[in-house]
């Protein structure tokens, strides 16, 4: 059986950001919102204790992964992940 993803870590980046995707989305009756914000911080701490490199290169993959992306809401998150993830600066 052959992977349909390149890598470990892409393989496991998608799955990532797939469950982020899902928490997005979600709303009240679905989900605390509380507890939403915990796994979103989490995961922002996670990445930013990563070596700059591995940060790059996450930032990379989630521009491929956008550029891929067909679904425009899905896209634009994507897009807006790195910051969102407190990898990226905020330029304004």
């Amino acid at each position: 059986m052959t992977s349909a993803y390149p890598s470990l870590t892409h393989a496991l980046a998608e799955a990532l950001f797939d469950v982020l995707w899902f928490i997005e989305g979600t709303d009240d009756d679905q989900m605390d919102q509380d507890d939403a914000v915990k796994v979103l911080e989490g995961v922002a701490h996670v990445v930013s204790t990563l070596p700059n490199d591995q940060q790059q290169g996450l930032i990379a993959l989630v521009g491929e992964m956008a550029s891929a992306e067909t679904d425009p809401a899905r896209r634009s998150f994507l897009e807006e992940l790195p910051e969102g993830l407190g990898l990226t600066a905020d330029e304004s």
